[in-house]
């Protein structure tokens, strides 16, 4: 298995209670210590406002972290969960990563997908416009993707998207361009666009889900004409570890209680459900039984979320001595 770390901006409220003026810090220590550990990879969300709820605390742009994990960085690979197409034109936005990837020496991960936050969509005047539209998007913006980063140029007369001639020079590092992750599990669009384009997946991480979206894109791969196996299927993971299920409990009542100023007791309460009875809560025996399971479904790269990241790294520091040598 592969294993990449989220790194907290502030989306997920990860971020609270340290000055603005030194969050940059904790989350560039972050990288570095990540880069200097057993992580593939590094990754950000891509979202404005936070959850689960809108507040006044900060949430960082993707793309500028990117840019800037990429020069204080060495090896670790870096990546958005996912960029939405329609917050940037695709032209501009495979501009973009084709620099960022010069900076970073050629390791940038494409995540992309179509958009879900209604809330940061209308306040941000991008309006709102329903799945089908917004799916028929993400299939224009990843051709003129693969196009910008293979000749350089991109030319797309689409229903949403029109581009002529959009030079992207230089091509980034990587031959053959910068992979493309499509995230999302819809069963029926977003997992047939993963089919003809993905060299990665990201959906349901669950044993049950996990399955059953992996049988939904391997016919989509039958029906376009793909290698399935070729694509890697990964899922994103909350963790909350310790070495007894007592210390699991309290990782899990700190992460509440620093969400409750500022979405209340419920909402934070409900919060702990994405968390609680997952594949990555408990000891790190329990874990390590969850995702081996997953694993022989087929599920081989997991990006893991630590809510206290920004505060304690001893979750993170059991994980890397416990759980990531038994299953690489």
């Amino acid at each position: 298995m592969r294993f990449g770390l989220f790194v907290p901006q502030g989306w997920r409220h990860d971020l609270v209670g340290i000055e603005p003026a030194d969050q940059w810090g904790v989350m560039k220590g972050l990288a570095q210590h990540a880069d200097a550990g057993p992580w593939e990879s590094i990754w950000v969300y891509d979202h404005f406002h936070t959850v689960p709820a809108p507040t006044d605390q900060a949430t960082h742009e993707a793309w500028s972290l990117m840019s800037a994990f990429g020069a204080v960085t060495e090896r670790v690979r870096l990546g958005q969960m996912c960029t939405c197409m329609a917050y940037r034109n695709p032209a501009y936005l495979a501009k973009v990563a084709a620099t960022v990837d010069h900076v970073s020496g050629g390791r940038v991960e494409m995540g992309i997908g179509a958009g879900w936050y209604e809330h940061e969509w209308r306040a941000y005047g991008y309006g709102f416009p329903p799945a089908p539209e917004r799916l028929g998007m993400l299939d224009e913006g990843v051709q003129i993707f693969k196009q910008a980063w293979t000749e350089g140029v991109s030319t797309l007369n689409g229903k949403h998207y029109q581009v002529d001639g959009a030079i992207c020079r230089p091509l980034p590092l990587q031959e053959g361009g910068i992979p493309l992750w499509i995230a999302g599990g819809g069963e029926k669009v977003t997992l047939k666009i993963a089919a003809k384009y993905a060299q990665y997946t990201n959906f349901d991480g669950t044993p049950e889900g996990f399955t059953h979206k992996s049988e939904v894109l391997e016919k989509h791969c039958e029906t376009v004409g793909t290698d399935f196996d070729a694509i890697v299927r990964s899922a994103n993971y909350n963790v909350a570890i310790g070495a007894t299920e007592a210390e699991v409990e309290q990782r899990l009542q700190d992460a509440k209680a620093r969400l409750v100023p500022y979405v209340g007791e419920e909402r934070a309460e409900a919060s702990m459900g994405a968390v609680r009875g997952m594949p990555a809560c408990g000891t790190p025996e329990q874990i390590v039984e969850n995702l081996s399971k997953l694993q022989d479904a087929g599920m081989t790269y997991g990006i893991f979320n630590f809510a206290e990241a920004a505060y304690d790294r001893s979750g993170i520091e059991l994980f890397e001595r416990e759980v990531v040598p038994a299953l690489s």
